[in-house]
């Protein structure tokens, strides 16, 4: 599961992203911020970015979930997306290296931790990157954690 947030106002995105089991257990998340990104999708694109990254780099993970269907939408057909396509470029590359990458639409009821990571990440008053099995006690606790 994976999620951006954006303010026009704040000074940061957030980006959160959950592996769960097929049983559903947390087995690694991960909160980070980076400058504000030009809108909320770039801010989405980022954080599929960053989680795909972070997938090739400690797991096998082939299924994104998000709750936004835009995002879904510029991925099948990045083509009708111009103004994002240097992001999309990126994710494209990384596809690659999944050898059955899957995206799909979640409601945002079962997206509630990614959600609440990215917006944490948003409003944290510093620079952010965590990934860990865990919330941290600096960080506050998404729900249903």
């Amino acid at each position: 599961m994976v999620d951006g947030s954006w303010t026009s106002t704040a000074q940061f995105s957030g980006m959160g992203w959950v592996w769960q089991d097929t049983l559903g257990k947390i087995q690694l998340m991960g909160s980070r911020n980076l400058r504000r990104r030009e809108t909320s999708l770039h801010s989405e694109l980022e954080a599929l970015k960053w989680a795909m990254e972070s997938m090739l780099q400690h797991l096998t993970c082939q299924r994104f979930g998000t709750d936004c269907k835009d995002m879904i939408a510029m991925i099948e057909q990045p083509q009708d997306w111009p103004n994002f396509s240097t992001e999309l470029e990126i994710i494209q590359t990384l596809r690659l290296c999944f050898s059955d990458f899957k995206i799909s639409y979640v409601p945002r009821t079962q997206n509630e931790i990614a959600d609440s990571l990215a917006r944490n990440a948003r409003s944290f008053h510093r620079s952010l990157c965590f990934i860990g099995c865990s919330i941290p006690v600096w960080l506050p606790r998404p729900p249903q954690v």
